[in-house]
């Protein structure tokens, strides 16, 4: 949770006026448990979404935002929460795991992934955005940023403004009071 594009998000989302919830799944940092192929950090996702919900019952609307193994989690989260409204995925591994469970997805949201990703090649996540795309009562955008690798490096201000004018041009993102949980989700590639 505290990976420099993890942080940058969450940053963003909190400027904008969500309450905002970030988390290490388990055996991260000093959590607990062991990885667990993605089973036990779905279960994370979901009881990091009911602790958000909870906190913030009144909320009107709900987002879900990843960032590389955790956009993955986001995304099947997304496919067993109908309430969630959005979703943000940096970095989706789509050359390492199945995405073929968004048939349909059922929100819109931002796909965005570095030209020079060396883990994850970006025609890989291109395809995923325009498999998204062509279904029917969802807008999916998707944007690259030129030269960054994985991790954005030196573009993480090209990653926060891409996020950050995103939400600003989406009606759903501009929370009532009270604000919006989002689930960040992270790990971390080696």
């Amino acid at each position: 949770m505290n990976n420099k594009v993890v942080y940058a998000m969450y940053q963003t989302f909190v400027r904008r006026g969500f309450s905002t919830l970030r988390f290490n799944f388990r055996g991260v940092g000093r959590s607990q448990g062991q990885f667990d192929n993605g089973q036990g950090e779905l279960a994370d996702a979901a009881a990091a979404l009911d602790w958000a919900q909870g906190y913030n019952p009144n909320s009107s609307a709900c987002w879900v935002a990843g960032f590389s193994f955790g956009a993955w989690i986001g995304m099947q989260l997304l496919m067993r929460r109908p309430e969630i409204d959005g979703f943000v995925s940096v970095a989706p591994p789509a050359n390492i795991y199945d995405f073929s469970f968004l048939a349909p997805c059922p929100s819109s949201g931002l796909i965005v992934h570095g030209s020079d990703d060396e883990l994850v090649p970006e025609a890989s996540a291109a395809k995923l955005a325009q498999k998204l795309s062509t279904q029917r009562n969802i807008r999916v955008k998707y944007r690259t940023v030129e030269g960054a690798n994985h991790f954005f490096g030196s573009h993480l201000d090209t990653l926060t403004g891409l996020l950050d004018g995103y939400l600003g041009e989406n009606p759903l993102s501009r929370p009532a009071p009270p604000p919006p949980p989002v689930v960040e989700l992270a790990a971390a590639a080696g």
